[in-house]
């Protein structure tokens, strides 16, 4: 088993009832990961993730077994580890709404009304997935260099960037800036 450090992220399978319209709801969106949840470790044996009741604080070992590990993958700075944990702990507490699927499902099919998008954003709610995606985001590290909407980030996108891109550094995410302005 991967050994994570601070500020690795972990991709999850979700087991029962609801697991599966988790699954469903990726296969609508064309998103064939075999994952379905995602959470942060922060150190001492502690993790962040989203869940229905607000983002929470527990035990690694009260967590769901992980797939995957972003260690290794994802390579960050010592100074980097601290600012995500430091994210991830600020947003426990941050509600969750399952309305964020359907927002993400319309964006796949390119048919979400600014509305929407704009209700969304507004909420302050997130999925496990964008969780991750919004810790990053406070760290300074962009995980989607991409013209993605912050928050437009499945479990799968998670997988997908681990399987991809293995083993991306901060020097790498500097040069695509630089590029890419």
């Amino acid at each position: 088993m991967t050994t994570p450090q601070p500020g690795d992220f972990a991709l999850t399978r979700v087991h029962g009832i609801t697991g599966a319209f988790i699954r469903a709801g990726q296969r609508l969106v064309g998103d064939g990961a075999p994952v379905q949840h995602a959470y942060v470790y922060v150190g001492n044996g502690e993790i962040v993730q989203a869940m229905p009741g607000g983002a929470e604080l527990i035990r690694l070992e009260e967590a769901a077994d992980p797939v995957i590990w972003s260690t290794g993958r994802i390579l960050l700075t010592a100074a980097e580890r601290m600012r995500v944990c430091g994210a991830a702990r600020g947003l426990v507490g941050t509600p969750y709404s399952f309305l964020d699927y359907a927002s993400i499902a319309l964006a796949h099919y390119r048919i979400r009304p600014r509305w929407v998008r704009d209700y969304v954003a507004s909420t302050g709610h997130m999925i496990c997935s964008q969780l991750v995606d919004e810790v990053y985001r406070r760290a300074g590290i962009d995980l989607f260099p991409d013209d993605r909407i912050p928050g437009d980030v499945t479990p799968g996108d998670l997988w997908w960037l681990l399987q991809v891109q293995p083993r991306v550094t901060s020097a790498d995410r500097d040069l695509w800036r630089l590029a890419h302005g």
